[in-house]
């Protein structure tokens, strides 16, 4: 944790209350007449002007634990940020001028008490015990020493920011926080289907149907994963009310369209790892495949959620706002994009390639991870479904034009995860979609459709009415 940080948070965190017509505040602190960090008075700062920062860092120790959170994803995955971020919004909420809550939308979840009125509480110490609870909740399979990592954060962030306060405003504001940790935690209860799904990811009730060019698994390690998934719940867009493109016709013909697309992939995967170059720096830069060693493909989106709200400056408010679009958006795809994996049945490369043209075909893939394909259809895909949902928000929420660099896996060694640059968000999704050739798993209608289906979903989210001026 970085020393301005918890020097801010000494210095200023502290809300007092308010009547309806007053901005909510900050408490005095001992004659500090100016923030160190912001520049900005006690008296003159206002709930618009809390510092983000807790959020940050709490996504920061969140990443770490997705990365070891085994069975997950990407489902498990999405919808766990869904529910992560939809608790911390909540949280914050009462000192978010101008924010509406989600309890007018999501049938079932009910926030019944008032924080609004609560004396001398933080909403930063709100937010610590919050996150604290979701993050254990909904990241199963966490080695102890991660969860207790967790339990550790919390401490050091709850021992910094409760200096100062009474007894009754600490408690007041930890009460809050696992408040709405707990109520989003019973709502999301409520989604059985996803409850059992998650603790039976590979359910050998599903036996994948037989066909010409269908997929199928050739072990155990490989059985469908989540083959039910368009069952769980969406928190904008119904799967039933996203639409699916035709895949190309199976064919085994030379020059059939569906033919090329498996060469291009031969091809691609070949000469990446033949010459060690761009391609395979790309394939391996936005792979996310391997747990224990990177983070999934929505975490992904939520990382550079992260860094683009450190980048564009963004206030407590925007930056919660923007997590929680991400959030929704990596749920609903990923409910979308299985319900047409598992409708269209398109086979992966490695497959067609081994048995039509190389029986030696590896993927670049296969040097990092014990099996070489994921473990259900191609068709469309799920790498570039949430990269262009979450891309979409981005540009709604920025513009399309940026000079954004990834430094999601910024010093690792163990495959090629150096930092790399774009200049539009639509550059951004493109490159992690198309990546997916050169790594050797998709063909290109994979990528085309997924990104297509992800814009759909971004567009859904996008209309999403998160201020009141928006009712």
């Amino acid at each position: 944790m970085s020393t301005p940080f918890l020097f801010f948070f000494l210095c200023c965190l502290v809300l007092v209350s308010c009547t309806e017509d007053e901005e909510l505040s900050l408490l005095e602190v001992p004659e500090a007449d100016e923030s160190p960090i912001t520049g900005v008075t006690n008296g003159d700062r206002n709930a618009t002007n809390l510092s983000p920062d807790i959020v940050r860092e709490w996504t920061d120790v969140l990443l770490q634990n997705e990365r070891h959170a085994v069975g997950l994803r990407p489902n498990g995955s999405a919808r766990a940020l869904a529910y992560i971020y939809l608790a911390a919004y909540e949280t914050a909420l009462p000192a978010l001028r101008g924010f509406t809550s989600n309890t007018r939308r999501l049938d079932g979840l009910n926030l019944e008490r008032d924080f609004r009125g609560a004396d001398n509480a933080s909403v930063a110490l709100a937010l610590n015990a919050c996150f604290a609870d979701v993050i254990n909740h909904f990241l199963i399979n966490v080695p102890a020493e991660l969860q207790d990592d967790v339990d550790d954060f919390e401490l050091a962030m709850r021992d910094e920011l409760t200096r100062g306060l009474s007894d009754r405003a600490i408690a007041e504001a930890e009460d809050w926080g696992a408040y709405v940790a707990r109520q989003v935690i019973e709502y999301s209860q409520t989604d059985r289907e996803a409850e059992e799904q998650i603790l039976d990811p590979q359910p050998r009730s599903y036996e994948p149907p037989v066909g010409e060019g269908f997929w199928t698994y050739s072990a155990d390690p490989e059985r469908a994963l989540f083959p039910y998934w368009e069952r769980v719940r969406t928190f904008v867009i119904p799967a039933e009310e996203t639409t699916t493109l035709p895949p190309l016709a199976y064919s085994t013909v030379a020059g059939s369209p569906f033919r090329e697309q498996m060469e291009e992939v031969y091809a691609v995967n070949n000469a990446a790892r033949g010459r060690d170059d761009e391609q395979l720096w790309i394939a391996e830069f936005w792979s996310d495949d391997v747990e224990r060693l990177m983070i999934s493909p929505p975490a992904r989106q939520i990382s550079i959620a992260n860094q683009l709200a450190d980048q564009y400056s963004l206030s407590l408010g925007e930056s919660l706002a923007l997590f929680l679009r991400v959030g929704f958006a990596m749920n609903d795809a990923a409910v979308a994009t299985w319900k047409y994996k598992y409708a269209h049945m398109v086979m992966r490369p490695s497959v067609y390639l081994q048995d039509l043209i190389d029986p030696e075909f590896r993927t670049n893939l296969f040097r990092l991870i014990f099996w070489p394909d994921p473990g259900f259809p191609g068709y469309p895909s799920g790498h570039s479904c949430f990269a262009s949902a979450a891309g979409g928000v981005f540009r709604e929420t920025f513009g399309n034009q940026t000079n954004f660099t990834d430094r999601t896996h910024e010093g690792r060694t163990e495959f090629r995860g150096a930092p790399r640059t774009y200049s539009t968000f639509d550059q951004l999704a493109e490159e992690n979609a198309y990546s997916r050739i050169p790594l050797g798993v998709h063909v290109r209608m994979d990528c085309d459709e997924g990104l297509r289906l992800g814009y759909e979903i971004a567009g859904a989210v996008n209309d999403l009415t998160l201020r009141e001026e928006d009712f």
